[in-house]
C-alpha cells in the first residue's frame, strides 16, 4: 500500500506538533491503536527527524510516518535519509516539491487559492494541503473541486472531530488533524 493509498483509505493524517517528543512511541502506538495510519511529525521540533526514523522502526507497512513543516531541500533529504515516507509543508516551494519528486517521496505542499493549489499540483504535488482551511467555509473545498476535480485536497488547520465528515463530504482526499487530536 502506498502512502497515498493509506491516506485515501483512512482519511486522517495526525499532525504531531509537540515540544517534547519523548512520548513519541507511546503516542504513535495510541494513534495506531485508535485507527490512525498516517502520522506527521512536524519539524518545528528539533528532534522530529530522529523521531521519524525511530517511529519507522516501531510501525509496520500499514502505517505511514512523515514530516510536516518542511520548507527546505535539506529537510527533505534529512527526512528521506531516516526513512520518512511523506513530506508536508505549510507553503508551496517548487524546489522542495522537486526534491520530493526526485526522491519519489509523496509531497503535500500548503496552498490556499485555486491558483496556488493548481500550481502546486502542476509542479508535482501528490496532494495539496489547503492551509489554513478554517479561514474559509467547508464549502470552499467543494467550490475549488468543482472546476478542478482532478485535485487531491487535504484541508488542514482548524479541522476537528466535529467537522471531519463535512470536509470529506465536500470532496477532500483526506484531512490533517492537529491539536484537536494530539494536544
Amino acid at each position: 500500500m502506498t502512502v497515498l493509498d493509506i491516506i485515501e483509505q483512512h482519511k486522517i493524517v495526525a499532525i504531531v506538533r509537540l515540544d517534547d517528543l519523548s512520548i513519541a512511541q507511546d503516542l504513535t502506538t495510541a494513534l495506531v491503536d485508535g485507527g490512525i495510519r498516517a502520522i506527521e511529525f512536524t519539524l518545528t521540533n528539533p528532534d522530529a527527524v530522529a523521531t521519524i526514523g525511530d517511529m519507522r522502526q516501531v510501525v509496520d507497512d500499514s502505517v505511514a510516518i512523515g514530516a510536516g513543516s518542511v520548507t527546505t531541500i535539506e529537510q527533505v533529504k534529512a527526512v528521506a535519509d531516516v526513512g520518512g515516507q511523506f513530506i508536508v509543508s505549510p507553503v508551496t516551494k517548487p524546489d522542495v516539491i522537486q526534491a520530493c519528486v526526485d526522491l519519489d517521496l509523496p509531497t503535500m505542499p500548503g496552498a490556499l487559492t485555486p491558483t496556488e493549489i493548481q500550481m502546486a499540483w502542476e509542479w508535482g504535488a501528490s496532494a495539496v494541503k489547503v492551509f489554513p482551511a478554517h479561514q474559509f467555509s467547508i464549502g470552499y473545498i467543494k467550490d475549488v473541486l468543482a472546476p478542478l476535480p482532478h485535485l487531491r485536497l487535504l484541508p488542514t488547520g482548524g479541522v476537528t472531530v466535529d467537522n471531519i465528515r463535512a470536509y470529506l463530504e465536500a470532496g477532500s482526499f483526506g484531512v490533517g488533524v492537529g491539536s484537536s487530536l494530539v494536544n
